[in-house]
């Protein structure tokens, strides 16, 4: 039961947190739900209800469909045009930041070289997900977004596989540069391999199951939705990596999507819109998690925190290093203006694989409480916030804001004129009853929403009663008026496209709200059978 209540609390904090992002639209989602997630660790009712963090079962069932959904939604023909800068960056610059960070906190704070590489292997990998938090409302340059997102779609094998070298350092005390080496080469390429490999048997398999007679949506979601799982528990149980298996077969159901769209379209449809809600709630379940997490370290290691302050000294050091050697790395290397470089450097926000990556650091050699384990966590735990507080101050700063208010006044007005016109339709069609204009009037509102929770009510009493005209033979007469005024309202938005009056992806927005309007009364496996 334990599971099942600690999943319960979260997805109801997730529920109420993205809730509440609404109300603060200035704030990022990603700090509201850490916010909530701190609240949910601090009130001692639901604290009680979620069990302690779990890294293998939080990288299984919340990182690797992650990873998956991010894969997928990478172009392929990207990968294999900047693939040397991938490697770059997710392999040599994530191996030169463990380095010089390793180096530094030896020197500086006496760390003992093994402990010292864990610490620093553990703050390797990047999230996209708490990028975007920080640089919400902010136009990052294409440039390096594009950069900061392959970056972070590879370095967490990079930064396992370097932890993985700390630790056998820490327990025997010996270190292997060529067997170190060996071993993420076999890890990282044959994961790459077997993503890809099960991703295309998968993929075959779906789309001959697609052209036949026994196609069903449910089983060829189900198969979508366990693959990401299946591919990450295989992986690992060959000891290669489960993150670039899970990655690289995203990347093959990227292709997949683009070339059978239209084959079965109420699946291609449902199944977007599946990944898309699965991403948005694990995300929020994520930084969710994250708070609780913090709340607990706070509270576990409030002796350590008041008195001895080597560990914030260090995190500090780790996080320095970090942006000095990713500056370094854009201008030197990437060769980009002293501009981009900072912005890149300052985008290596890190977040949930580092939280799961310092816990999976107990085992033999280290004892869950112990002081060595007690200092990972709390260096890992300022790391992360530095790394999301630090961007979120400076981007505020450099980057562009984007112009939010005047988009949202110009989509609002042509919504409005698109409504009014339709409305209008309705009122100027002949053969028509009364009591159907007056339905479909009600309905051209509600995509404004400006109906209020009474009219609702009262349409809704409507409906259950005999008054109702669902329920008579004037339901032809609303079908057709319906898609009378679908069809003025889209010819609007065509004139409006034409005339170029806002960018064509927020008009997009609109008119695919339309679509599917339009497609609930059309499609039969859009209605409520009556």
């Amino acid at each position: 039961m334990g599971l099942y209540e600690s999943t319960f609390a979260i997805l109801i904090a997730v529920a109420f947190g993205n809730i509440i992002s609404k109300l603060v639209p200035k704030v990022s989602a990603t700090y509201i739900n850490l916010l909530v997630g701190i609240i949910f660790g601090i009130i001692p009712f639901t604290n009680h209800m979620i069990l302690g963090f779990d890294n293998e079962i939080f990288m299984l069932l919340i990182i690797a469909p992650l990873l998956f959904f991010e894969g997928q939604k990478t172009m392929n023909f990207i990968i294999w045009q900047k693939y040397r800068n991938i490697i770059s960056a997710a392999v040599i610059l994530a191996v030169i930041i463990a380095i010089v960070g390793m180096l530094t906190i030896h020197a500086l704070m006496g760390v003992a070289l093994p402990l010292a590489l864990i610490i620093a292997a553990i703050s390797t990998p990047t999230d996209a997900t708490a990028l975007e938090s920080v640089s919400d409302g902010l136009v990052l340059p294409k440039k390096i977004g594009s950069m900061l997102k392959m970056e972070s779609l590879f370095n967490d094998a990079t930064g396992i596989v370097l932890l993985q070298a700390g630790l056998i350092w820490f327990q025997t005390g010996k270190f292997s540069f060529a067997a170190n080496s060996k071993a993420f080469f076999v890890s990282a390429i044959g994961g790459m391999f077997f993503g890809v490999a099960f991703a295309f048997a998968t993929m075959v398999f779906r789309q001959w199951l697609v052209r036949t007679k026994i196609n069903v949506i449910s089983s060829q979601t189900l198969i979508f939705i366990l693959t990401p799982y299946i591919i990450y528990i295989l992986s690992e149980k060959f000891e290669l990596s489960g993150i670039i298996a899970v990655v690289s077969a995203g990347l093959v159901f990227n292709s997949e999507v683009r070339r059978s769209r239209f084959t079965s379209p109420r699946q291609m449809h449902f199944g977007v819109q599946l990944m898309n809600f699965l991403n948005e709630v694990l995300n929020s379940f994520v930084f969710v998690v994250l708070g609780i997490s913090l709340e607990r370290i706070v509270v576990q290691q409030t002796k350590n925190i008041s008195t001895s302050f080597t560990w914030l000294m260090i995190a500090v050091l780790i996080y320095l290093s970090s942006l000095v050697v990713r500056f370094l790395y854009a201008k030197l290397i990437s060769k980009l203006t002293s501009y981009e470089a900072m912005v890149f450097s300052l985008g290596g926000v890190h977040g949930s694989v580092t939280l799961a990556m310092a816990f999976s650091v107990i085992g033999v050699s280290i004892k869950n409480n112990s002081r060595t384990f007690d200092l990972i966590i709390l260096v890992e735990s300022v790391v992360i916030i530095l790394s999301m507080i630090v961007p979120t101050i400076a981007f505020k700063f450099i980057l562009k804001k984007v112009p939010q208010n005047k988009i949202s006044t110009d989509v609002v007005k042509i919504r409005r004129e698109m409504v009014d016109l339709g409305i209008k339709s309705i009122d100027d069609l002949d053969g028509i009853s009364q009591a159907v204009k007056d339905s479909v009037i009600y309905d051209l509102q509600d995509q404004m929403r400006e109906n209020s929770v009474g009219d609702y009510l009262q349409q809704w009493n409507s409906v259950n009663g005999s008054v109702g005209i669902f329920a008579s033979d004037l339901r032809e007469q609303e079908h057709k008026a319906l898609l009378h005024a679908f069809g003025v309202e889209q010819h609007y938005l065509i004139s409006v496209a034409d005339k170029k009056i806002i960018d064509r992806k927020y008009l997009d927005d609109i008119f695919s709200e339309l679509l599917l309007a339009e497609s609930i009364i059309l499609d039969p496996g859009n209605q409520i059978e009556e």
